[in-house]
């Protein structure tokens, strides 16, 4: 992707003249564009509804590879005697994703399973668009520094990056898996997590470029949004379980977008756990006491949350006029609906105003706007007059206990 092509791709997104984004384009333009378009399908706070569900169909849209292609893929990838291990491997996909494809498969034991496959030359492509953006992004904010403070938009093209790349190895996938196991395990005897489940993997069968997994039957979440079937108590369920992941234990599912949680039987199912995002104690404890700040509306304990997640803490006049502007900016925040105003550009306006103040901010802050990201984008979906702060404050004395 060269500096034209990601001025159309942003044109496309950001403008206002009707059009509605080529979807086919942007795939071929590979799979950095695929992932800055499914983020931007989520920011219904700026963005029209209409386009934003457009963009939402690249979380279960993909061209497909062919069925010659996929199996090509598997035998360049998969141990000599792999397919030997199935009674039977479907040739169409069972779904197609922006990384890779899934077809359904049965072992000889007699187990549905679904093996996912990397499509061919997908990671030095994404590599080398990145390598290129990043050039642009260094010559822009050289001529226009201030682009800098904007939104830090090195910090977020670095952050895709790194679970773009996490993605492409299935290896992490299967590691990230265990490790948001074990975290579930060991929290069993204190904190609820019945309501998530993980498919079966089948280690022995997985590889670089290939994992077989139980299959699970089941919608995503997005599937639910896009027929307005998903439960809004069911949605708030899914931020306790991703907040006791992120607040109280600083290790969580990095790329929990509603393409990636199935329901099935009433349950979780976290798919695609190739990135697992951690941040430190100060900025998961400082989060925690910022939002239940948040929760009741005391702004000026928000104020002192979010200079104590600084690495570079502000002082005296410069944190009084911080303080200052940090009210004003919420003045019209308390008992407002998602709709209204949504947590993420909030959120984002937050973090603005405090690095013009003075502040700093570790880099596992952009994984954590991601997350409640995601949240926020589905809440505007599923209950568009709903007060997240409020109906999020019901977990802060049950997190508060964990930490």
């Amino acid at each position: 992707m060269n500096a034209l092509q990601f001025g159309r791709l942003i044109h496309s997104i950001y403008s206002r003249n009707g059009k509605l984004p080529d979807l086919d384009w942007i795939q071929s333009q590979g799979l950095f564009a695929v992932k800055l378009a499914q983020i931007h399908a989520l920011r219904i706070d700026f963005l029209e509804r209409e386009k934003c569900e457009h963009l939402a169909k690249l979380y279960r849209q993909a061209k497909e590879v062919s069925s010659a292609d996929f199996f090509d893929i598997l035998r360049k990838s998969a141990p000599a005697d792999f397919e030997e291990q199935f009674a039977s491997i479907e040739p169409s996909p069972l779904a197609t994703a922006s990384v890779g494809q899934v077809h359904r498969g049965q072992l000889k034991s007699g187990e549905q399973v679904v093996i996912k496959a990397i499509k061919e030359e997908v990671t030095e492509r994404f590599k080398a668009d990145v390598s290129g953006i990043k050039r642009l992004i260094r010559f822009s904010t050289w001529v226009y520094p201030k682009l800098k403070k904007a939104g830090d938009p090195m910090g977020i093209i670095e952050d895709i990056e790194r679970f773009t790349l996490s993605e492409l190895d299935l290896r992490r996938e299967v590691q990230g898996q265990q490790t948001l196991r074990k975290i579930h395990a060991e929290a069993s005897q204190h904190f609820d997590l019945s309501s998530l489940v993980f498919p079966h993997v089948h280690d022995a069968l997985c590889h670089k470029n290939l994992m077989v997994s139980e299959f699970i039957e089941g919608p995503t979440f997005d599937e639910l949004l896009s027929e307005g079937k998903l439960d809004y108590d069911q949605l708030l369920d899914l931020f306790r379980i991703q907040g006791y992941y992120m607040f109280c234990r600083g290790v969580f599912h990095g790329d929990l977008h509603p393409g990636n949680v199935i329901l099935s039987n009433g349950q979780f199912v976290f798919i695609d756990t190739g990135f697992i995002a951690e941040v430190g104690r100060k900025m998961r404890v400082g989060l925690f006491n910022f939002f239940a700040g948040l929760s009741k509306n005391d702004y000026g304990a928000c104020a002192k949350s979010l200079n104590n997640m600084s690495d570079v803490e502000i002082q005296g006049e410069q944190f009084r006029k911080f303080t200052k502007a940090f009210e004003d900016l919420y003045e019209s925040f308390t008992g407002a609906t998602v709709s209204q105003i949504s947590l993420t550009q909030q959120m984002m306006k937050t973090i603005k105003l405090g690095i013009h103040s003075g502040m700093t901010f570790e880099r596992g802050i952009f994984s954590i706007i991601r997350s409640l990201m995601y949240l926020d984008g589905m809440v505007l979906r599923c209950n568009p007059d709903a007060i997240l702060l409020n109906d999020m404050g019901q977990f802060i004395g049950e997190f508060k206990k964990h930490l």
